[in-house]
């Protein structure tokens, strides 16, 4: 059996839904899967042993600059491509308008979710199979059972398994003993105050613990170097390719991160890693795996959902606080040494 997946981003999403491969494929014997993603995630897929091939496509590119495609021919190869293989199913584990659409014209069933379920209604109208999963639980657990249902199986009891094979990417880096900070993130309002940061990793390395920091923008660049400066012990990496980034995290003992992408790589490589969420909420997109630790924010107003802060500090706030260095206030909850605690006890279980 060959079914198409189209999951075209962001690499949290994309990450989540291979667990769901592997339950496809100890179910069906002799299934794979060729997946439609975003060029910049297409590495991941191809570390999981269900997918036969990786369909890039560049929709974050290619609406910027529409004309352009379509005169250069991208548009038309990519279609041709999708029209290669004759297909038994085509999933839509994405759920928007943007991925719906990509079916169009393609002579195959098209399962995905029904319109109750589905984070864009309008894009239920494409779907042959439109199927229900209730809201309200783990992004992971929401895909396995799309995937369940569409291919006719029931999902196992146990926490899903990524299938990515951790000690192959890994390599000579599985020899050293450190951690990695995951510091930067999307929304503004999910950055742990660089303060915190630079405490936890003098923390870190009081206790004999070697830190890295990755980065992958100038303003990341920047903030790691801050971190690091004048501690001895904290190193931060060069700019990685994901597929680099993927071995470094493979080779650590744990992870801190804040919510983003490449804290659901380190779930999906088994990195046990203490998660920070301020204004989100864990329970739905939290790194999901064994040995995560999540430390979520009880600041009245959190989990607020919301890419920019709307509290106004009080006046006893700026008594408590730094307002220049603790915000968004709700990770004041979540201060350096709880974290350092957390750290220590998921270093323990690694041995």
């Amino acid at each position: 059996m060959r079914v198409l997946l189209i999951k075209t981003s962001s690499m949290g999403d994309v990450i989540h839904t291979l667990p769901a491969l592997t339950d496809a494929q100890a179910a069906i014997p002799g299934i794979s899967f060729d997946w439609v993603v975003e060029e910049g995630f297409a590495e991941i897929p191809l570390w999981h042993p269900a997918v036969a091939e990786v369909i890039p496509v560049a929709i974050r590119r290619w609406r910027k600059h529409p004309l352009k495609t379509l005169r250069s021919g991208e548009w038309r190869r990519f279609r041709q491509r999708l029209k290669t293989h004759k297909y038994d199913l085509i999933i839509d584990a994405q759920g928007l308008l943007k991925s719906a659409l990509l079916t169009t014209g393609l002579k195959t069933p098209v399962a995905g979710l029904d319109r109750h379920s589905v984070r864009e209604p309008l894009a239920s109208r494409w779907y042959d199979q439109p199927l229900s999963v209730p809201w309200g639980q783990h992004a992971v657990e929401r895909v396995r059972q799309l995937f369940a249902q569409a291919l006719g199986y029931q999902v196992p009891a146990e926490t899903g398994d990524y299938g990515v094979n951790r000690a192959y990417l890994a390599g000579e880096q599985a020899a050293e003993r450190y951690v990695v900070f995951l510091h930067g993130t999307t929304w503004v309002t999910k950055h742990w105050p660089e303060l915190y940061w630079k405490q936890l990793a003098q923390l870190a390395v009081e206790r004999g613990i070697q830190v890295k920091l990755p980065w992958g923008n100038d303003a990341e660049k920047a903030r790691a170097e801050r971190i690091a400066q004048g501690i001895a012990g904290v190193q931060v990496l060069p700019r990685l390719p994901l597929a680099g980034m993927a071995r470094i995290l493979a080779g650590a003992r744990a992870c801190v991160a804040v919510d983003t992408g490449l804290g659901h790589l380190a779930a999906a490589l088994d990195v046990p890693t203490v998660s920070l969420f301020g204004p989100t909420n864990p329970g739905w997109s939290g790194a999901y795996g064994r040995s995560q630790v999540h430390l979520a924010s009880d600041f009245p107003c959190a989990p607020c959902m919301s890419k920019k802060c709307k509290y106004e500090p009080t006046p006893d706030d700026a008594r408590q606080f730094d307002l220049r260095q603790e915000l968004p206030l709700c990770f004041t909850r979540l201060q350096p040494e709880r974290v350092m605690l957390e750290l220590e006890g998921v270093l323990c279980l690694r041995g």
